[in-house]
């Protein structure tokens, strides 16, 4: 029996039914992997999105009753909109390459957005 290892595209999907009608479709870890990483950097993209909004508000409320704007800084000195930025690499790493400064980042970014943390550990598995 052959065996096709295609992306996920449809397009992808649709070649290889015509050119090899038999060939038994298998998606590989690469591909699944890839699926996982997209999921987590698109949350990842939505809670910055989020945060720049966030701090935007707060920005214009501060204006408005004439005081001056701080954002609120984690432990670490990053704002809610830096630690998602600066985020975007350990999530690509497995934890035990993270360098102690992404172990701190990654720990505040897991307690404050736990949906990150069960998808960033099931992607690890």
């Amino acid at each position: 029996m052959e065996e096709a290892t295609p992306d996920l595209s449809d397009s992808m999907r649709k070649i290889v039914r015509a050119c090899l009608p038999n060939a038994q479709r298998v998606i590989d870890r690469f591909h699944i992997q890839k699926l996982a990483c997209d999921a987590v950097q698109e949350m990842r993209i939505r809670y910055r999105w989020d945060a720049i909004q966030e701090a935007n508000d707060e920005m214009e409320a501060a204006k408005f009753s004439d005081q001056k704007y701080e954002p609120l800084r984690y432990a670490n000195g990053d704002t809610k909109k830096e630690l998602l930025a600066r985020s975007r690499y350990l999530l690509f790493k497995s934890s035990e390459r993270w360098t102690d400064t992404q172990k701190q980042r990654a720990e505040i970014l897991f307690r404050e957005y736990s949906d990150l943390n069960t998808i960033f550990r099931t992607r690890s598995e």
